[in-house]
């Protein structure tokens, strides 16, 4: 079995999209009394998707606010930041299908 290595290393385009999910993320979690800075979660998002779980990144910044948190928080409490890899059988909504 392959070991999965931690990555951060999205494109520019991906990065500006990563920094727009971050900062709609922060507000989410603000409006709910919880605090998640921008950087943690640019961090979160960029590590789980060039670690294994390529998302379409575009669709979760569009979604609706129930499938964004369901992902964005997902991803925050489920990802493993030793290896990017997501545990505990966490397959966010907007994860690119494989071989995609």
């Amino acid at each position: 079995m392959k070991k999965q290595t931690l990555s951060f290393d999205v494109g520019l385009e991906e990065s500006e999209i990563i920094a727009e999910i971050a900062a709609r993320a922060v507000l989410m979690a603000e409006k709910f009394g919880a605090e998640y800075k921008k950087a943690d979660a640019f961090m979160d998002i960029s590590a789980c998707h060039a670690s294994g779980t390529p998302l379409r990144l575009r669709d979760l910044l569009a979604a609706d606010d129930g499938n964004f948190g369901h992902d964005v928080f997902g991803i925050r409490r489920h990802l493993n930041r030793r290896t990017g890899a997501l545990e505990d059988c966490f397959l966010p909504r907007f994860a690119r299908p494989k071989g995609r």
